[in-house]
């Protein structure tokens, strides 16, 4: 079997996938980036190699990606987070069109061509409204964590609407919210539809078209996709389980699938 290793170095989490070359996951693993990059990819390689019960020759290739890309020094080529979510995507969903992306610090929506390339992309990563972190951020003034995001809005009996463009001020408007006897579910049901909207905005921008793939870590609140396809007024698609995080590190290893096979025809030609 061969196997090849995707990683994703995120500005929060860094993520590794092991696939097989029949596409099937054999290991993954996610950890804390931190501000030492290489040992957070090494650390998340070895978790998923140990869980794969593989060594780490047994990887013939490694793609990474993020923003950490170039810092990873075991690495046999580097690509783009677009392009790794676009082939990730594309790969647990084939007729995927259109993706938003939605992380801890960043937020991005991506159209897809017919040939799962690239087409037109828009980036939100200026302010922390607009991105995961806006809910964090939220979840922390009214002394919940991260964890607890999804379970606290699954309990909102409305909405507690956040108008803030800036999360400077909208941790104001929760302060006012909260003084006023609002309940923190409905205020973390408010921020997310606030959080949708700036998404809606992102996907209106990239000339969305269906269908709809959603990943990043912030898409495993099922409010956050409950909310978007309200929006929407379709259906979307949604990896599985904690996949939705691992979707781009799932499209660098796919491509290093794809580069070996290359290589493996581009040998075979030669010795003709």
């Amino acid at each position: 079997m061969i196997y090849t290793a995707g990683i994703d170095v995120g500005s929060t989490y860094t993520k590794v996938v092991i696939l097989d070359e029949n596409f099937t996951v054999a290991g993954k693993a996610l950890v804390n980036t931190g501000f030492k990059l290489t040992k957070a990819a090494q650390t998340a390689l070895n978790v998923a190699l140990e869980q794969a019960r593989l060594q780490q020759r047994d990887v013939k290739y490694t793609v990474a990606t993020g923003f950490g890309r170039h810092q990873i020094p075991f690495r046999d080529v580097n690509v783009t987070d677009l392009t790794a979510s676009a082939q990730g995507a594309s790969l647990l969903f084939p007729n995927t069109r259109t993706i938003l992306d939605v992380g801890g610090q960043t937020m991005k929506a991506l159209r897809l061509d017919d040939n799962k390339m690239v087409k037109s992309f828009r980036l939100n990563d200026k302010c922390a409204a607009g991105t995961g972190a806006f809910l964090e951020k939220t979840a922390r003034y009214m002394g919940y964590s991260t964890e607890e995001i999804g379970p606290l809005a699954a309990t909102s009996k409305g909405s507690v609407p956040i108008s803030g463009v800036c999360a400077v001020f909208a941790e104001s408007e929760v302060i006012n919210h909260l003084s006023q006897g609002a309940s923190p579910a409905d205020i973390m049901y408010g921020s997310i539809e606030s959080l949708v909207g700036r998404s809606m905005q992102l996907m209106k921008r990239v000339r969305m078209e269906p269908e709809f793939t959603l990943i990043g870590g912030i898409l495993r609140f099922e409010s956050m996709s409950r909310v978007i396809r309200e929006q929407l007024k379709a259906d979307v698609n949604v990896p599985e389980g904690d996949m939705v995080q691992f979707t781009t590190a799932l499209g660098a290893a796919y491509l290093g699938q794809r580069r070996l096979e290359k290589l493996r025809q581009e040998k075979a030609v030669a010795q003709v």
